[in-house]
């Protein structure tokens, strides 16, 4: 389902995205306007952190949970699309939370680290910082994350036979800003 496009933003957040449980730590400085929603948010955050968006994820706001509403109404959640950023999150130092795929618990701490201004020509959601790869989908949270680590390290390492493809072809610590922000342009 296509998100409804935003109206134009009254300031600019400076949003900082960590992704809780792994060390070193992998975290992403994005730039958005005021005016998305959570819904939309969610797609900044796949595209900045390099998730493929195929599992269920939500917000938790002051204790209130947002996503995707449920027609079965297993999953009890206020509508993504219709809280804004500004709605939720006011005021800096602000902070909530974005799970991502709830099986394997991929928990990113969020804080409104600033509110700046409009300026002409700044392209919104835009990237400015980060560190490291995002960990490979399904690969079983944190824990799962932590052992491919240790068998990148130690030939030895009793799951290095299961990782071996992860193992030749995943850079944790891959970052490239450019890639980042030309996935973050298509979302216009």
């Amino acid at each position: 389902m296509a998100s409804k496009k935003s109206a134009p933003p009254n300031a600019v957040y400076q949003l900082k995205i960590t992704l809780r449980g792994v060390r070193p730590p992998i975290w992403r400085r994005v730039l958005v306007g005021d005016t998305v929603t959570l819904h939309q948010l969610h797609r900044v955050f796949q595209a900045a952190l390099g998730w493929q968006d195929t599992r269920l994820h939500r917000f938790t706001v002051a204790e209130e949970f947002y996503g995707e509403p449920s027609t079965e109404g297993f999953y009890r959640v206020r509508d993504e699309r219709k809280a804004t950023l500004a709605e939720v999150a006011p005021a800096v130092k602000t902070k909530f939370r974005y799970e991502y795929d709830l099986s394997d618990e991929w928990v990113h701490d969020v804080e409104v680290e600033a509110i700046l201004p409009v300026t002409p020509d700044q392209p919104l959601p835009h990237c400015i910082a980060g560190k490291r790869a995002c960990p490979p989908e399904g690969i079983g949270g944190a824990w799962g994350y932590g052992a491919l680590l240790e068998a990148m390290q130690n030939p030895r390492h009793p799951e290095r036979t299961r990782f071996a493809r992860l193992i030749e072809t995943f850079k944790p610590e891959a970052y490239d800003l450019a890639a980042i922000n030309q996935r973050l342009g298509k979302l216009k």
